[in-house]
């Protein structure tokens, strides 16, 4: 099996066009090339001339907390300044392009609607629009894969619903590469923008991070392995209800709980559901942060048992369909607050992308209708690149 190269190995062995242009890179120290060095080194050592770095949700570091304000910094790595697009703006500035001839945009995703990465390159798309400057998508697999049967919905209400955790009607689990939804967005929605995606080599689009040969790095301080990344497009749902959704453990996503659970219960109930690639034990545990932080919780430990069967966010619905209908005084919608949604009000439908989310699960109205990959797969498949 040929090694699965990144859309940056494959800039590095171009002739260096734009060896006089100066350059903007968008990345965070996830991004690294075939050999594990980080990418923004690999570049300025193979003569790119990157005079400013922008950094997504999380900070260059890809370590911030979840939601946390993320100051404009400098990268010791190096020497050049960090502009955060995630702190006072979400989009760079035009003062912050004048001075650079093009935009490079490297980030690891992991292949879910709600993970903010994708929505800051469509920000940055828009910028490079407006300032009339050309953006490269250094593309990168799917760690998920790039299977359309396996992409799931619910597809995301845009009126009601719209938000920095899904922009645009997509769903949750939507089995594309950056560069290809890239593709989509500049055909659909923003037509002016100068688009070059430079292509991964040798990844096969059914070909997932748990059976390839690349190694899965943390993307953010609660996606620790290639198993919470499956497991969080469905857990991830959990920050729409006051149940702790494992931040605060050595496992997030892969446990849940509240004091007001009963964990055997709930176990018997979700374990009734019959999903395919899942199982789970009851389990009590102490979260050190987060929600429920220092008190007794009861609940979940999740264990995947095949993850080509496995359905995440029908999973992930189906949990809190158990949890509303089994804990209908305790079980509550959170506030969740973040840079981009300052009050966290509306938290769990921004996640499913349905409005009046709580209440149609709770009636049993959504788990039914949630698999519309036949849909989404006719919409984009003009613009797959694999």
């Amino acid at each position: 099996m040929k090694k699965v190269l990144a859309g940056v190995d494959q800039l590095l062995v171009q002739e260096n066009k734009f060896q006089d242009y100066r350059l903007a890179l968008v990345t965070n120290n996830v991004a690294s090339i075939s050999t594990g060095e980080s990418s923004r080194t690999a570049l300025l050592k193979a003569g790119f001339k990157i005079i400013k770095l922008f950094s997504p949700e999380h900070g260059l570091s890809a370590k911030g907390e979840d939601g946390a304000f993320q100051r404009n910094s400098f990268d010791t790595l190096t020497q050049l300044p960090v502009i955060s697009l995630y702190g006072d703006h979400l989009k760079p500035a035009p003062e912050e392009l004048y001075d650079i001839d093009m935009v490079l945009f490297d980030i690891p995703d992991i292949g879910c609607r709600f993970y903010t990465y994708l929505w800051t390159m469509t920000y940055v798309m828009e910028a490079c629009a407006a300032c009339k400057k050309p953006l490269i998508i250094l593309d990168r697999p799917n760690p998920l894969g790039g299977d359309l049967e396996r992409a799931e919905g619910p597809l995301l209400d845009e009126e009601r619903c719209r938000s920095f955790i899904g922009r645009w009607n997509i769903p949750v689990r939507h089995s594309c590469t950056m560069g290809e939804l890239a593709t989509y967005f500049a055909a659909k929605r923003i037509m002016n923008v100068d688009l070059t995606v430079i292509k991964v080599q040798n990844w096969n689009r059914k070909q997932t991070v748990l059976e390839a040969d690349w190694l899965f790095t943390p993307t953010s301080p609660a996606i620790l392995d290639a198993e919470t990344a499956l497991l969080y497009a469905g857990m991830g749902l959990l920050e729409g209800i006051n149940v702790n959704e494992g931040r605060g453990t050595g496992s997030p996503f892969k446990v849940c709980g509240a004091p007001w659970i009963n964990g055997e219960q709930l176990n018997r109930v979700f374990m009734d559901t019959r999903l395919p690639g899942i199982k789970s034990t009851a389990i009590t545990y102490i979260p050190t942060h987060g929600l429920y932080a220092g008190e007794k919780c009861q609940g979940l430990r999740f264990f995947l048992t095949d993850h080509h069967l496995f359905t995440p966010v029908k999973a992930g619905l189906q949990l809190l369909q158990c949890i509303i209908s089994l804990y209908p005084g305790q079980c509550k919608e959170r506030l969740y607050p973040t840079v981009a949604n300052p009050t966290g009000k509306g938290h769990l439908d921004k996640l499913i992308g349905i409005y009046r989310s709580f209440e149609k699960i709770g009636e049993g109205e959504i788990p039914s209708t949630i698999l519309q990959q036949k849909d989404w797969k006719e919409i984009i498949s003009p613009y797959l690149l694999y």
